[in-house]
């Protein structure tokens, strides 16, 4: 019934958007002087041009509506015009002014597309290029670029990214705009997303229910697939990375295409990674991985709007460094045999936007399922789980002014959790969890220099779990759960320019998020703990408000922000004291009051009598406390990164040339859980340098980086290999390089 009313609203508004509209202009610099291959780019039709040789652009079969053109080029200003599409053809002169300064881009985990300044939600964009990112096996090491992001590690594969002293659960992964289910509770399961197709990531720090729902109450990571090809071409590229330190392999591949109303791609990649080498040499015993991944996309774009179809594969197998994995290994190498854990993950999501002449509605759905399996001894199935989740989302777009956006919305996800082949341990029981949700959100312009933010959301969940075991084994028995919550979330904030230089930003939220199967009804051993939930614990609630300002010049930007975090029932892992039978320690999920409080500060400076120099500093601080006065667990260390990066665009037969040398500090954390022990404090050195490099007509970028120059000894505090008496990786040497081609046809623009 639903897909036939679909059609008949897609049907009956064909009328209302038959006009043709179409954008054409030229684009130059500064002098008046064409500006050869910019990109012009419209994020939430997903379709975008290149300026030809003369700097003119056109596009076409464009929607009625009103839509935000990103125009960019590198080394320029962004720019970014809001037009009014009624059925005309708009003709737009852009000039850009040459900036050695990353400019506000366009983003859209704030539930629209705006532009970073304009949204009270500060979120910042973490743009995956190769000059600006760390060269590591470890992606969401990459993440912790930005301040007051952080990782738990337990070795090169496996990871989990923390957010201002959140983590797990406490933290929404989004892939492309899509929550991401993959059994994100533990520390000891990985990310389960690579780093290849995606072109930017956004990160919003701090609680982020209002659009999310729960999971979202310590912010948001939001990995944006690459843009589609410029239309008329077809392009692609090959990456390969080496690794000294993890003797690893990294190769992936990728093409895609669009012509004026259809665009479509592939993209396969391969990693494979032997024991890594802690700093002093000596290797870690089954810290190896591998992974091999697939992600493919088609998309449409007309009048009416646009539809899109992603879906991506991902199959990691991860060691797992625990007391009998080091026992049996004995000697270094990569392929998975004993003590690991096997993921399997398919994501398959539409992605639909129409333009209903004064109304826009975004329509998505996907399906994702995730098969985790725990192997110990060669071929024994330990655990064997699979995780399903459909989830759906639809935004009403109401017609609103230029400088505004009201939005209402509807938003679900049904899950299923099946223990499979009757395996040894049952951690979590079958269950089924089914979420549903309401919000609104609206955005406008009170003053001049003034933006206002706010919106209200209310959730429904519910959990039914089936009963493991006999009740006549009371040891084993677990009954039968139902569980319902209900909360009320939201958000109000604001956006200043204090002047055209200056911007405040000031947000206070509330937000929550309910308790998980594995929290609720854990009871089984997971690698080297023995772990049990608790049926009677009740939803995290927090309330945080931010304050933070922002500076920018030609050559200089500057951002401080501060935070503070209540959250009531805060849910965490904590040792009992207890032993099993076999002499595992027992873990049991508890609750507790909490504070979170902090911020974090970052200057850019490009000096005008060097400007081939960029300098970079970031300090970012959190504390959080329960309330008796202990520290919560997984709280990272106060740290400092500085990094000097030169840039030429032509050195020698090189062009777009780079070097630069970074520094990571971190300080003591003192600052310790019960269950933890205090972490000294290090500092670690990375040098890079890379260019383009053009024979013949082929243009290849390559890059040679060492990271821990100083191959220095050292444990973070949020590395779980300390359980284990494991330091972090040693020096890596990685050479990269990425091969791009392509080919233009008659519709290039």
């Amino acid at each position: 019934m639903k897909r036939i009313i679909i059609f008949f609203v897609i049907l009956l508004s064909y009328p209302l958007v038959n006009a043709q509209n179409q954008i054409t202009g030229r684009i130059t610099d500064q002098d008046n002087k064409p500006l050869i291959g910019a990109t012009v780019f419209i994020h939430e039709l997903y379709k975008g041009t290149v300026s030809g040789s003369d700097g003119t652009y056109e596009l076409l079969n464009l929607p009625d509506g009103k839509v935000k053109i990103q125009f960019s080029f590198i080394g320029y200003t962004n720019r970014i015009e809001t037009v009014e599409l009624s059925g005309q053809h708009i003709k737009l002169d852009i000039s850009l002014v040459e900036t050695a300064i990353e400019a506000e881009e366009i983003v859209i985990s704030g539930g629209y597309s705006s532009t970073q300044h304009d949204n009270a939600v500060k979120i910042d964009v973490l743009k995956l290029n190769m000059e600006g990112t760390k060269s590591t096996p470890n992606f969401t090491e990459v993440l912790t670029k930005v301040p007051g992001v952080d990782m738990i590690s337990k070795g090169s594969g496996i990871s989990k990214p923390v957010i201002r002293g959140l983590s797990m659960n406490d933290i929404l992964v989004l892939n492309n705009g899509v929550r991401f289910e993959n059994y994100q509770y533990s520390s000891h399961h990985p990310l389960g997303i690579d780093e290849f197709g995606i072109a930017d990531v956004e990160i919003i720090k701090g609680p982020a229910s209002l659009l999310y729902g729960s999971d979202a109450i310590g912010g948001v990571i939001n990995f944006i697939k690459e843009k589609p090809a410029p239309i008329g071409t077809i392009v692609g590229d090959y990456n390969l990375q080496l690794f000294s330190n993890t003797l690893g392999v990294t190769n992936n591949l990728g093409i895609k295409g669009a012509s004026k109303k259809f665009y479509g791609g592939i993209r396969v990649g391969q990693k494979t990674n032997s024991d890594f080498l802690q700093g002093g040499g000596s290797y870690v015993p089954n810290s190896r991985f591998n992974e091999l991944s697939v992600k493919a996309d088609a998309g449409f774009t007309d009048k009416i709007g646009t539809f899109k179809l992603i879906y991506s594969f991902n199959n990691q197998k991860l060691g797992l460094v625990e007391d009998e994995a080091i026992l049996e290994i004995k000697e270094r190498g990569r392929t998975n045999e004993i003590f690991y854990q096997e993921l399997n993950t398919h994501l398959l999501s539409a992605q639909n936007k129409l333009y209903l002449g004064n109304y826009k509605l975004d329509l998505n759905l996907a399906y994702q399922n995730t098969d985790l399996i725990h192997f110990g001894d060669v071929g024994v199935y330990e655990i064997q789980m699979q995780l399903a989740t459909l989830t759906y989302d639809v935004k009403l777009h109401l017609p609103s002014p230029e400088n505004s956006e009201y939005i209402i919305g509807f938003q679900g996800f049904n899950q299923e959790n099946k223990n499979l082949n009757d395996r040894e341990v049952k951690l979590l029981p079958d269950a089924k969890t089914d979420n549903y949700s309401a919000f609104g959100l609206i955005q406008f312009k009170a003053l001049k220099k003034l933006m206002l933010q706010a919106g209200i959301r209310y959730d429904n969940k519910s959990i039914s779990t089936q009963a493991i075991g006999s009740v006549t084994d009371t040891a084993a028995y677990r009954a039968s759960l139902n569980k319902s919550y209900g909360s009320f979330s939201g958000s109000l904030g604001a956006t200043c320019n204090l002047s055209e230089n200056l911007l405040l930003r000031t947000n206070i939220a509330a937000a929550y998020r309910t308790p998980n199967l594995a929290e609720l009804t854990s009871n089984g051993q997971h690698e080297l703990r023995y772990e049990t939930g608790d049926q009677n614990l009740v939803p995290e609630n927090a309330y945080e408000a931010d304050l933070s300002l922002h500076y920018h010049k030609n050559n200089f930007t500057a951002d401080i922000a501060g935070f503070y975090n209540i959250v009531n029932n805060y849910i965490f892992i904590a040792p009992t004291g207890e032993m099993t039978s076999t002499g595992i320690p027992v873990f049991r999920y508890k609750q507790s009051n909490a504070t979170l409080f902090g911020g974090e500060a970052g200057i850019h400076l490009h000096p005008e009598a060097l400007k081939w120099l960029h300098t970079e500093a970031t300090f970012s601080s959190v504390i959080g406390r329960q309330q008796n006065g202990d520290y919560l667990p997984f709280v990272p260390a106060h740290k400092f990164r500085l990094e000097l990066r030169g840039e030429k665009e032509k050195f020698l037969q090189l062009h777009k040339a780079f070097a630069s040398v970074n520094s990571t500090t971190a300080f003591n954390q003192n600052n310790a859980a019960p269950d933890e022990t205090t972490t000294p404090g290090y500092t670690l050195f990375d040098f890079g340098i890379g260019a383009n490099l053009k024979i013949q007509n082929q243009e290849i970028s390559f890059k040679i980086s060492i990271n821990n120059l100083l191959d220095t000894k050292y444990i973070d505090h949020l590395s779980t290999l300390k359980e284990v008496n494991y330091n972090n990786a040693g020096r890596n040497i990685t050479f990269s390089i990425k091969i791009p081609f392509g080919i233009a046809d008659q519709y290039r623009n």
